[in-house]
């Protein structure tokens, strides 16, 4: 079968060197023909001379338009950018894999994804805990029936950040709720649906001269319990207690931390005691790569060989209430 012949448009997004990389490491399927590299990516970040893109040619972004039968891209530019770059595709007819956030813009984000659906071109978001082995085994789990009702969810996603990042996180009004807690609430509403209500509590913890929410919670209300997301700038070792419990009526699974080497245990009716930790210890498989099976699966939604498993109206109802966790006034 022809190969998808796919580009990237930026290298200042904080995953696009390593999606490069894992597309490049898929050439069974596609066909990696050029990379563009905004002047606004190389002042951020200055990623050419990365392993993901040599022998790969630059260019500007019409001349990777103007490639013939080109059939997506990779919108990896600096965050504030990703959206209007991702229209200008869709506008062209092109596939997108879009990293995240979607942008403060609810109404330039709701637009490119109701072109791409009257368009029949596949958008996925690159919310990368979607292809996680530890998540996958519990929604496998879920799916099945053996947590029964799902009525908590407890999501922690923090790091200990150096204060050059710490600069660049500076510029987002929602902080790291809104850079990490996007992959969080992405989970939450694949199992839970919307909320009936989103309830922020977002802090500067004041650390340095760097005043912007970087010790982040936020509630996720529905009717039979509350969802929990965590994020923050400054926990010794955040990046070991992240982590998404998951619990149900039936049984819990608990996937800490949710990074490699990961750790998932579960716990089920009638083996669990009130006052006794009895779990048992799952094993899912390895993930060598993180984005390879995104990126198949990205494939497969190109050629009509599957569907994407989240449509564009979930991923607009995940955006939204991000952008509700933050402290934004948004209607979702």
């Amino acid at each position: 079968m022809k190969k998808i012949k796919i580009g990237q448009i930026g290298i200042g997004h904080n995953h696009g060197a390593a999606k490069a990389a894992d597309c490049r490491r898929l050439p069974e399927l596609f066909e990696f023909v050029g990379v563009v590299a905004p002047e606004v990516d190389k002042a951020y970040f200055n990623r050419k001379e990365l392993d993901a893109y040599k022998d790969i040619p630059f260019m500007t972004e019409d001349e990777l338009f103007a490639i013939p039968d080109l059939d997506a891209v990779l919108i990896e530019t600096t965050v504030p950018n990703l959206v209007p770059t991702a229209q200008r595709a869709i506008d062209r007819g092109l596939h997108i894999h879009l990293d995240k956030p979607a942008g403060e813009n609810v109404t330039e984000y709701e637009k490119l994804l109701m072109d791409a659906k009257a368009k029949n071109l596949a958008v996925q978001m690159g919310y990368m805990y979607r292809y996680n082995p530890g998540i996958l085994y519990a929604l496998d789990q879920i799916a099945a029936g053996k947590l029964g009702d799902i009525h908590t969810i407890d999501a922690h996603m923090s790091t200990e950040h150096k204060t050059d990042f710490r600069k660049y996180l500076s510029q987002f009004k929602g902080g790291t709720m809104y850079i990490f807690g996007c992959h969080l609430i992405d989970l939450i509403v694949k199992i839970k649906g919307k909320p009936k209500k989103v309830v922020p509590f977002n802090v500067s913890s004041q650390k340095d001269e760097y005043d912007f929410f970087d010790n982040c919670a936020a509630a996720l209300v529905y009717d039979d319990g509350t969802c929990f997301v965590r994020t923050s700038s400054i926990e010794v070792n955040g990046w070991g207690r992240r982590q998404v419990v998951v619990c149900g009526t039936k049984g819990t699974i608990e996937i800490k931390p949710i990074e490699a080497p990961m750790h998932v245990t579960e716990s089920y009716v009638p083996e669990t005691s009130s006052w006794k930790d009895v779990h048992s210890v799952v094993e899912p498989p390895k993930q060598e790569h993180r984005y390879i099976n995104m990126l198949t699966d990205f494939a497969k939604m190109i050629r009509g060989e599957g569907k994407n498993p989240y449509t564009y109206e979930h991923d607009l109802c995940v955006h939204k209430v991000t952008l509700a966790a933050c402290g934004f006034d948004v209607e979702f």
